[in-house]
Parts: structure tokens; C-alpha cells; sequence
């Protein structure tokens, strides 16, 4: 992959004691070049994530980006991101990718929602694309891809992983979110 490549990388923070998460959204070639910064935010424990992670698609994604990479499936609280309507909004590969292994979100959805909320919620889950592990730089990472097969999502991951196991997109936009974040609660 050509070093001018370039990915948006979605990532969230928020406090606990708030009701908003910081989502940063960066655009970062391949060979780690910083290359475009925007903010949103959704509910905490909502349904608005897609729509704020779809605003900064809308911002972020430039003839020149090629991929969305999304660093979690539940931000703030279970607020579930619709990765095929990412894709198609975006026009572009999305890839999710989540660091940690895990039997998955049902058990934590039934547990923490009931009626409507609990139903589709566990809907948007289960419409999610399958998880599969993958391995980068002697690290172990779960993927989840649409619009790309799992060979392209696997070498997309790789490219902009310089080292460890967070690609630089979603690395730099997790720093992002996190300062958003400080200085978002700073002025409250």
C-alpha cells in the first residue's frame, strides 16, 4: 500500500460522571501523517453514535481517504455503531477494531436494557459482522469489516500499525477524544 494511503479513524472517550462521549475522527496516511481532526459527540447510554460517527464521515472522508477505521462497536455505554451504514454513507471499507477478547455484548445488553431499548440494541448487535482475530506485530486483534473482504481488512490493519497492535488512526483519535474530553468536563 502506497504511503500517501490515507484512513479516517474514529475513536470515543468519556467520564463516567458524564452524559456525553467525545468521539474524534482523524484522517492519518499510511506512512503516519496526521492529516485532518474533527470532533462530535453522542449520548451516553443512547442511540446517536452512528449519526455523530456519520457526521464526521461527512466532514473527514475527502476523495483521498480510503477506509474508515472505528475504533469500538459500543461507544459510550452500548450507544451500538451500524457499521453497514457507515459503509454506505462513507462509500468506503469500514473496519471496527476492538483490542480485547470477549464473549461478546449480548449478555451486557440484556443486563443493562429491557423493552424497546433492550430489543434493538440487541437487533443492531446481531446485524453486526463477525469478529475475527487477527494478529499484528506479535499482537492480538479482533476485526470486523464491511466492504472489504478479510484478506483486505487484515492488510489494511497491518498498513497503518507501525507498531503494537492499535493502528495509527485509531490510536491518534483515541488521544484526541481523551483531551477533547478533559477539556470538555475543564469547562463545565
Amino acid at each position: 500500500m502506497k504511503r500517501g494511503v490515507r484512513a479516517v479513524g474514529i475513536a470515543e472517550s468519556f467520564h463516567p460522571d458524564n452524559d456525553r462521549s467525545t468521539l474524534a475522527g482523524v484522517v492519518v496516511r499510511a506512512d503516519g501523517v496526521l492529516d485532518g481532526l474533527a470532533y462530535r459527540s453522542c449520548t451516553v447510554g443512547g442511540t446517536d453514535a452512528t449519526d455523530a460517527v456519520l457526521a464526521l464521515v461527512g466532514e473527514l472522508c475527502r476523495p483521498d481517504v480510503r477506509y474508515v477505521l472505528l475504533g469500538a462497536i459500543a461507544p459510550a455505554w452500548y450507544n451500538l455503531l451500524e457499521c453497514s451504514r457507515i459503509h454506505e454513507a462513507a462509500e468506503r471499507p469500514v473496519i471496527a477494531v476492538s483490542f480485547e477478547a470477549s464473549d461478546g455484548l449480548e449478555d451486557g445488553i440484556r443486563d443493562a436494557f429491557s423493552g424497546t431499548e433492550r430489543t434493538e440494541r440487541l437487533e443492531t448487535y446481531r446485524s453486526l459482522p463477525d469478529r475475527r482475530q487477527l494478529s499484528v506485530n506479535d499482537e492480538t486483534v479482533y476485526v470486523r469489516h464491511v466492504g472489504c473482504d478479510a484478506d483486505d481488512a487484515a492488510a489494511v490493519v497491518r498498513t497503518f500499525t507501525p507498531a503494537g497492535g492499535r493502528p495509527e488512526p485509531l490510536r491518534v483519535a483515541r488521544q484526541a477524544a481523551r483531551a477533547g474530553d478533559s477539556y470538555v468536563r475543564s469547562r463545565e
